[in-house]
């Protein structure tokens, strides 16, 4: 029997062991606190991807940052401006974590609902 998908994300945040993991477990709790029947998935070489009627967020650690990135950010308000890089594509928006940095939970979390109200507005059409 395979293993469900939140335990294999699970085990890479625990892999971690450092700062960045702390600030994955962080950013998974706002993504479901934003979004209680969002769905983890695994994609693109197992990257965590977060749907709900498509792609709504994904995460990913590397050396030094975390980046949290919505497929649709283009078209997302920001006026927090929390996102931060990947501004010059057509779509995608990012948002790099940095080890120190805080994650400000209300403005993601608002950011995550209007990402899912997107995508159920993209489904009905």
């Amino acid at each position: 029997m395979a293993t469900p998908v939140p335990q294999i994300i699970d085990k890479k945040i625990a892999a971690l062991g450092d700062w960045r993991g702390e600030t994955m477990a962080t950013l998974r709790k706002v993504i479901h606190e934003a979004d209680p029947e969002i769905v983890e998935e695994l994609k693109w070489l197992g990257t965590p991807v977060f749907t709900h009627d498509g792609n709504v967020v994904l995460f990913e650690a590397f050396k030094d940052k975390v980046k949290l990135t919505f497929p649709e950010g283009a078209s997302l308000p920001d006026p927090h401006k929390l996102f931060n890089a990947g501004l010059g594509g057509g779509k995608w928006r990012a948002i790099d974590f940095f080890e120190g940095g805080k994650v400000n939970k209300r403005a993601l979390k608002a950011l995550v609902k209007a990402a899912v109200a997107q995508r159920a507005s993209k489904k009905k059409a």
